[in-house]
This record gives C-alpha cells, sequence and structure tokens, in this order.
C-alpha cells in the first residue's frame, strides 16, 4: 500500500466541499458533441486532507490516495465529492434555523422551489 498526496488546483469549488469529504472522478469521453461519464467508470480517489485558497483566486485542494489502487484524475475528468454521513446528517436540529439564499448569476434567476420538514421532538 503507497499512500500519497496529490494536490488539484480548481478555478472554483462547491461551497460546501470540506476536509474529510471523500473526493471521486469519472474520466469522460466526447461523444456527439458532449463529454459523457458512465457511473460505473468512477473512481474513488481518497478523503480531503486541506483547502487553500491561493492569492490568484484559485483553490488547492490536498488529497490522500492509494497510488498501488488508483492513479490520479487526468484533465477534463469529472471530479465529485460525497460527505462524510455519520457527520453530515441531512437534518437540522434545535428550535431555530435560519436560511439565506445568494444568487451569484449576472442573469435571470428563477427559483422553483423551497421545502422544509419539521418533527417535534419535545413538548
Amino acid at each position: 500500500m503507497a499512500i500519497q498526496n496529490a494536490t488539484l488546483n480548481f478555478n472554483t469549488i462547491n461551497i460546501s466541499a470540506q476536509i474529510g469529504d471523500i473526493i471521486y472522478y469519472t474520466p469522460v469521453s466526447p461523444l456527439g458533441g458532449f463529454d459523457q461519464g458512465a457511473l460505473t467508470n468512477t473512481i474513488m480517489l481518497g478523503p480531503i486532507l486541506n483547502i487553500t485558497t491561493l492569492p490568484n483566486g484559485t483553490i488547492d485542494i490536498l488529497v490522500e490516495f492509494d497510488n498501488s489502487i488508483t492513479s490520479l484524475p487526468t484533465i477534463g475528468d469529472f471530479i465529485s465529492f460525497a460527505k462524510n454521513k455519520s457527520v453530515n446528517t441531512s437534518s437540522l436540529l434545535g428550535y431555530y434555523a435560519s436560511v439565506n439564499f445568494v444568487n451569484d448569476s449576472t442573469g435571470k434567476i428563477e427559483l422553483f422551489s423551497v421545502g422544509s420538514e419539521i418533527s417535534e421532538s419535545s413538548k
């Protein structure tokens, strides 16, 4: 087992990416003018160890991976990540929640739907 660290550089990343999330990548190939990738070809790279924003605005993500099992993604591969399910649950806890919606787009954007779930936990 040869555990190594690799740095992946991005112009932007999803704001919810955090240390401990698992990075996956899917090799893509052009087909009919679109990049195509198959779920069966998705490869687990490893956990995020660090996220650094550089002075030029790009973001470096330090990932730990086993190079005896997998190789690094190449330019053009689709990169995704998954949350640690034992830490990040889908429900909010507590008596109060505040949500802030931000639109960074310069074009017209419409919000289709917003939903919430309430379950009584105490009286």
